[in-house]
């Protein structure tokens, strides 16, 4: 029996964001479309120079989610890359991990206050992703419920976000709803996988939840003023912190794409 064909749109799709996105990431850093420095994200070590690249090392690793986002389109286009009950996710999945790369740039480049909440809205996409594919799977909804609970973790974050609280270990409120949109992703997972029939590559979740706690435990030891911080190395740890992030997206799709329709029946 002959292979399916490959479909070419999920990464031509995600291929077009992620050159639009870049582009007006780098533009607006260039020529100051994202306004001036306010020192948003000096507490993630890096010193700042004074080029227009504030942090060389925590902007352009970065790139880490465009090459995951990439990856990731490029198997959606495949049978065994679709996610289920709704393979067209795969596609708003790469599209996701993408534009975390431009997202975390505008902040790391610029230290403007826009570049931190565009940084944060691409956490929150992604959060907000994980946790309605979840729970839509969980409760057998649609993707009318999928884009409803999406938006509604978006908004929550954003309002958090506003309230400016000061949070310790994760240092605010928005870092902190981020976190908990993720919980609440993997307690709809947990609850998935005690579902009878449900066929999944678990070694591929247990990657994902791993890579997440090695990352965040570097991201807390690189923080300005924490033992590995080195403001004028070219190694950073939150740059390592980005590249773990991205495998961490990697390994999470590899897992929403090793479930069967079957279990839908």
């Amino acid at each position: 029996m002959p292979s399916e064909p490959r479909d070419h749109r999920p990464l031509i799709v995600a291929a077009a964001t992620a050159v639009v996105s870049l582009g007006l990431v780098v533009s607006g850093a260039a020529l100051g479309w994202l306004g001036p420095d306010t020192g948003r994200g000096d507490g993630f070590c890096e010193a700042a120079t004074s080029g227009w690249i504030r942090q060389p090392a925590n902007t352009w690793s970065n790139l880490a989610f465009v090459v995951a986002g990439l990856a990731v389109a490029r198997r959606a286009g495949t049978r065994e890359g679709r996610l289920w009950p709704h393979p067209s996710l795969a596609t708003t999945l790469s599209v996701v991990i993408v534009l975390l790369g431009p997202g975390s740039m505008a902040m790391h480049a610029t230290q403007s206050s826009l570049g931190g909440r565009l940084d944060l809205l691409s956490m929150y996409l992604l959060a907000a992703f994980a946790a309605a594919y979840a729970w839509m799977r969980v409760l057998r909804r649609g993707l009318g419920f999928f884009l409803g609970a999406g938006l509604a973790v978006v908004i929550t974050c954003e309002l958090v976000e506003n309230a400016e609280w000061r949070v310790p270990v994760v240092m605010s409120g928005a870092n902190l709803a981020f976190g908990v949109a993720l919980l609440l992703a993997m307690l709809g997972e947990l609850v998935l996988l005690r579902r009878r029939g449900l066929r999944r590559e678990l070694r591929w979740g247990v990657a994902a939840v791993a890579a997440l706690v090695l990352a965040f435990t570097v991201w807390t030891a690189a923080k300005t003023g924490a033992p590995l911080c080195r403001p004028d190395s070219i190694a950073q740890g939150h740059a390592a912190w980005h590249v773990l992030d991205a495998l961490a997206a990697w390994f999470l799709y590899r897992f929403y794409a090793s479930e069967r329709l079957a279990a839908y029946r």
